[in-house]
C-alpha cells in the first residue's frame, strides 16, 4: 500500500478544524457525576490459575448507569506492596478474552487492569459485558448506535466505563493510585485518550494508532470500517450529516487530548487507512501536555509498531511511573 495521507512534515503541524462543543466540559462533568451516583462496587475474585508468575483476579465494577462491567486484574505473583498500575482498553470488536493472554505488564512488575468493552467481544477475542442500552436504527457495528443525540451515543457509555475502570483499578489495595497509566491501541487508544482528558491526575498515557480522532477528516478520508459505518448510516439517513457531526464532536479524541496533561507516548503508521495518520497527529498536536512523543512507523498499516511499540512502552513507561 502506498502512502495516501499528508506528507510527514505536514502531519507534524496538522491541526483539526473541528471545534469542541461549547458545553463539552459541562456535558462530561454531568455524565460522570451521574455515573458516580452509583456505588462503584468493585469486586476482585481470585482466579484459580496454573500460571505461576502472575496472580489473576476476575473484576466486576459499576460503569455507566451502574451497569456491571467486567475486567481482569493481573498482578505479579507474591506482590506485597502497591505497584504502579497500567489500565488497558481494547481494540474494536474485541473483549477481555482469557486471562492468560495478558502477561506483558505484570511480567514487567506492573499491576495490569484490562477493561472489557461493553457490547463487544465477538470480533477477535471473547467478551463478558453486555450493553443493556438500546438505540435507534443504526448501521451494523458500534459507530452509529445513538448517533442522533450525544446523550444516547454508544461511546458515552464506553468512555464513562473507562473512567470508572481507572477508579476501580485504583481501589485495589495492591495498586498505587498515584502511579496510574492508561494504554490501548486503535479503539483502545481512543478510549485511553478520552480517559486522559477526563481523569486529571494520570501519570502517563500511551495511545497507539488511536481511533475516534478528528471525525470530520476521518469519515471523509478513509473508506474502511469502522469510520465508514458513519457514511453508510448517512447514505440511508439523508440530510443528517450535521446532526451526526454534532454528536461525534462530543467524543472526538482531539478535544480530550486538548484537556490532557499526563506524559504521553503516541504512535502512528503512515500507511494506516483504518486510522489515518493525519487523524492521529491531529490528537497528538492538540495534546496539552508538553511531555509528549510520537513513534512513527512509515511502512506500516493499522498494525502500527506491533511488538516494536511494546518494546518502546517498556522502555518509556517505567520512567513515568517511577518503576
Amino acid at each position: 500500500m502506498a502512502l495516501f495521507d499528508l506528507p510527514l512534515d505536514e502531519l507534524r503541524t496538522y491541526r483539526s478544524g473541528s471545534p469542541a462543543p461549547a458545553d463539552f466540559d459541562a456535558f462530561w462533568a454531568k455524565t460522570l457525576d451521574e455515573a458516580r451516583t452509583h456505588d462503584l462496587a468493585a469486586r476482585f475474585e481470585r482466579v484459580d490459575s496454573p500460571l505461576r508468575t502472575v496472580e489473576v483476579h476476575d473484576v466486576t465494577f459499576a460503569g455507566f448507569g451502574g451497569h456491571p462491567v467486567k475486567g481482569w486484574l493481573v498482578l505479579p505473583a507474591e506482590t506485597t506492596r502497591p505497584a504502579p498500575v497500567v489500565v488497558e482498553f481494547l481494540g474494536y470488536g474485541g473483549g477481555r478474552g482469557l486471562s492468560h493472554t495478558h502477561l506483558l505488564w505484570a511480567s514487567a512488575g506492573f499491576a495490569h487492569f484490562v477493561m472489557d468493552t461493553r457490547g463487544q467481544g465477538s470480533g477477535w477475542a471473547p467478551g463478558d459485558t453486555p450493553d443493556p442500552v438500546g438505540s435507534a436504527p443504526s448501521f451494523p457495528g458500534f459507530m452509529t448506535r445513538g448517533i442522533e443525540d450525544p446523550h444516547d451515543f454508544y461511546y458515552r457509555r464506553v468512555f464513562t466505563d473507562a473512567v470508572r475502570a481507572v477508579e476501580a483499578a485504583r481501589s485495589h489495595p495492591l495498586t498505587d493510585a498515584e502511579r496510574t497509566a492508561v494504554v490501548g491501541a486503535s479503539q483502545g487508544g481512543g478510549i485511553a485518550l478520552a480517559a486522559s482528558g477526563l481523569v486529571p491526575d494520570l501519570a502517563a498515557v500511551a495511545p497507539d494508532v488511536p481511533f475516534l480522532c478528528d471525525f470530520p477528516r476521518a469519515t471523509t478520508l478513509t473508506d474502511r470500517n469502522p469510520y465508514r459505518e458513519v457514511g453508510n448510516w448517512l447514505k440511508t439517513h439523508r440530510g443528517r450529516s450535521g446532526q451526526a457531526a454534532r454528536t461525534l464532536s462530543y467524543f472526538d479524541g482531539v478535544h480530550f487530548a486538548a484537556r490532557a496533561n499526563a506524559p504521553a507516548l503516541f504512535s502512528a503508521a503512515l500507511e494506516d487507512k483504518t486510522c489515518p495518520p493525519s487523524t492521529v497527529f491531529a490528537a497528538f498536536n492538540a495534546y496539552a501536555g508538553t511531555d509528549k512523543e510520537i513513534e512513527v512507523y512509515d511502512f506500516n498499516d493499522h498494525e502500527g509498531g506491533g511488538v516494536f511499540q511494546e518494546a518502546a512502552h517498556l522502555a518509556w513507561l517505567p520512567g513515568r511511573l517511577g518503576a
